[in-house]
């Protein structure tokens, strides 16, 4: 499972949006610095887990990740893409991250559980860039890519607006176990994976 895999139709739709960017004076950075944004506000949407607030969040998230493409995008239209901005990218990535798996986490009363998820995501993330620090491709696959959890948080937020529990346990603690469990899975499998080529 990897949405990753339609990076190429994603850039497709988003050259409409590249154009607007470019209208408005808009740069790679502020793009990144928005989204990052958006990801605050949803993470604070979550952490008040009202069905509204719910609805909120998923939308903040959708549009996290759609200005999280649009960055990269738009640098490159306009031959910007330097280190400096990649790094203030993935950076702002983890804090969102962090800031998304916090709110969903404090929503439900799961810290243990938000701990355990938080470190999956991380590590996912962690081991898809140090594959490129020591020499390899940047890893954006496995199980349980960026583009997947952003997609699931947006659908579970959507879903428990209007479907607050199923017998007694609430959508995100389901979304919370996915993942501790398939985070650090994908994790190993990104070290794996690595571990092989450089062997």
């Amino acid at each position: 499972m990897t949405l990753d895999q339609y990076r190429s139709l994603a850039n497709r739709l988003l050259a409409p949006w590249v154009r607007a960017a470019k209208a408005v004076g808009a740069t790679p950075n502020s793009v990144s610095v928005a989204a990052f944004g958006l990801a605050v506000a949803a993470g604070a949407a979550f952490y008040v887990a009202t069905p509204v607030a719910y609805a909120a969040g998923a939308a903040f998230v959708f549009l996290n990740g759609w200005l999280d493409l649009l960055d990269g995008a738009l640098a490159r239209e306009l031959g910007t893409d330097s280190e400096a901005g990649d790094m203030l990218d993935h950076v702002l990535d983890r804090y969102a991250d962090v800031v998304v798996v916090s709110g969903l986490a404090a929503g439900v009363d799961q810290f243990a559980l938000g701990l355990a998820a938080v470190t999956g995501v991380l590590l996912t993330s962690y081991l898809g860039t140090q594959a490129e620090a020591v020499g390899l491709d940047r890893v954006y696959g496995g199980l349980l890519g960026r583009a997947d959890r952003l997609a699931l948080v947006g659908l579970t937020g959507a879903v428990t607006a209007v479907v607050p529990t199923v017998a007694g346990y609430s959508p995100v603690t389901a979304l919370l176990v996915v993942f501790a469990v398939v985070g650090h899975l994908t994790a190993v499998q990104r070290f794996v994976s690595a571990w092989r080529q450089l062997a």
